[in-house]
C-alpha cells in the first residue's frame, strides 16, 4: 500500500517547486559557511528539474540523501538547517510529504539566522503561504496531518516535534483554511 505522504508524480512535481523555493532562500546561510560545498545548491537544481518533468523520480530518490551530508560540512545551526532544507526539497521526487520538510527547516534557518528577531519565523511561513499556488495548495491539503500517518516523514519523528513540528502545523493549517 502506498502512503498517503507520498501523493502521485504529478503532484509531486508541483510541490518539488514550491519545495526548492522555500529551502533556495536560505540556501546562503548554508553557503556563506560552505562556499565551495554544492550538494545543497545541486539538490535544490534537481528538484526544480524534476519539477519541470526533466528528471525521472526513480532517479531522484537514489539521490535524496546527497544534499543532507552536506549539513555535516557546516557548524552553525542555520547553516545546517538550510541543508536539510535543500536535503528535504530533494526528497519530494521519493514523497511529497517532504515538501513541508523543506518549508520547516527553511523556517527554523530563517529564525536561527535571526535570533534577536523572534518574527522571523513567521515571516519566513508567509512568505511561503504566499508562494503557493492553488495546484501546490490543492496537492499539499491532500497529505494527511502532521502526526496522523506513520507511513512517512509526517509521522512521528523529527518533523513532528519542537520548531520543525510547529511550523508544519502553522503551514497545514493555513492550507486547509484556503480551502475553495
Amino acid at each position: 500500500m502506498v502512503s498517503p505522504q507520498a501523493l502521485s508524480e504529478s503532484d509531486r512535481r508541483r510541490v518539488a517547486a514550491w519545495a526548492a523555493d522555500c529551502a533556495e532562500r536560505v540556501l546562503p546561510l548554508f553557503e556563506a559557511e560552505a562556499p565551495s560545498d554544492g550538494r545543497p545548491r545541486d539538490a535544490i537544481a534537481r528538484a526544480r528539474a524534476f519539477a519541470r518533468g526533466e528528471l525521472p523520480a526513480a532517479g531522484e530518490i537514489r539521490r535524496r540523501f546527497v544534499a543532507g551530508r552536506a549539513a555535516h560540512a557546516v557548524d552553525s545551526p542555520a547553516a545546517v538547517a538550510a541543508a536539510r532544507a535543500a536535503a528535504q526539497a530533494s526528497g519530494v521526487a521519493h514523497m511529497g510529504a517532504h515538501a513541508l520538510g523543506a518549508a520547516a527547516y527553511a523556517a527554523k534557518a530563517a529564525g536561527l539566522a535571526a535570533p534577536n528577531r523572534p518574527e522571523a519565523v513567521d515571516e519566513e511561513i508567509a512568505w511561503q503561504l504566499e508562494q503557493l499556488t492553488a495546484q501546490t495548495t490543492s496537492a499539499l491539503r491532500q497529505l494527511p496531518l502532521l502526526g496522523e500517518n506513520s507511513a512517512g516523514p509526517l509521522g512521528p519523528g523529527l518533523l513532528a516535534s519542537g520548531a520543525l513540528g510547529s511550523s508544519i502545523r502553522e503551514l497545514q493549517s493555513a492550507i486547509a483554511a484556503s480551502a475553495p
